[in-house]
């Protein structure tokens, strides 16, 4: 299947249009008329990843992070980002992203569904029409009436996390929550707007975390790996439904940083 046929099977899926002015998703190097049969998935096109696309012989990258967020000035093994460039250009290996586009459009409710929230809505609407909205996060009812201690231990479960850090009073009770993949320190204003009892995210920072406890609104931090690893999984059964065609690798989930 070439290249070009898969990205576009890929946009009806995440829409380039759901994507935020800063990002850098799509097609990021590589031949768009590449014959692709096999692809890896991944998180991020880290050296490891990228050697270990190479050693599997994919065609194609798919990563839900860009591999290039900022211009390039050179493409010259000087730079660490361009060094990975360069290796794949030198295995004729194509490399796609789908960040907040795919954040919109599946991120967010595969999360949601992994916490199984029910009467759910968008957390923060970044596209409407007279048809719907669309946006970042979502937030509705937990299966039960937990505790914050309890709803954190959930959390842990579902998403198979060997930790994660809590700001709230432990004992109290939370029924609404909030789940953002990803970066979440902005959210919290969104989670106070919405009235949810938990904001489920990463990458807190010790004032938004004190911050937003202070005003009422408990915060379980499962880590920006830690949530957006369900990219995987859902684009592997997207690929075995869709394209059942193409052969499917998938990168070992594996946090990128250890807790000692």
């Amino acid at each position: 299947m070439k290249c070009t046929e898969i990205i576009r099977r890929l946009e009806v899926l995440a829409p380039p249009r759901f994507a935020q002015e800063w990002d850098n998703t799509g097609l990021l190097a590589g031949r768009s008329n590449k014959e692709i049969r096999k692809v890896y998935l991944a998180v991020d096109a880290t050296d490891e990843i990228v050697e270990d696309a190479i050693e599997l012989e994919a065609d194609l990258l798919l990563t839900h992070h860009p591999l290039i967020f900022k211009p390039l000035k050179a493409v010259t093994e000087e730079n660490f980002i361009s060094r990975r460039v360069l290796r794949l250009l030198q295995a004729d290996m194509c490399c796609y992203a789908m960040h907040t586009n795919f954040d919109v459009m599946g991120m967010a409710d595969a999360a949601a569904d992994e916490l199984m929230l029910r009467n759910r809505q968008v957390l923060q609407v970044t596209c409407e029409d007279e048809i719907s909205k669309e946006g970042i996060g979502r937030y509705g009812r937990l299966p039960r009436v937990m505790t914050l201690s309890e709803c954190a231990l959930y959390v842990r479960e579902v998403f198979r996390l060997p930790a994660v850090r809590v700001y709230g009073e432990l004992e109290g009770s939370v029924e609404i929550a909030a789940v953002s993949p990803g970066s979440g320190s902005h959210m919290g204003e969104y989670a106070l707007q919405a009235g949810v009892d938990v904001l489920i995210t990463g990458d807190i920072d010790h004032h938004t975390g004190i911050d937003l406890a202070a005003r009422n609104i408990a915060v379980i931090d499962a880590g920006h790996y830690g949530l957006e690893k369900i990219f995987v999984p859902y684009m592997k059964d997207y690929f075995s439904r869709n394209m059942p065609e193409l052969r499917i690798e998938c990168a070992p989930e594996k946090s990128p940083y250890a807790v000692l």
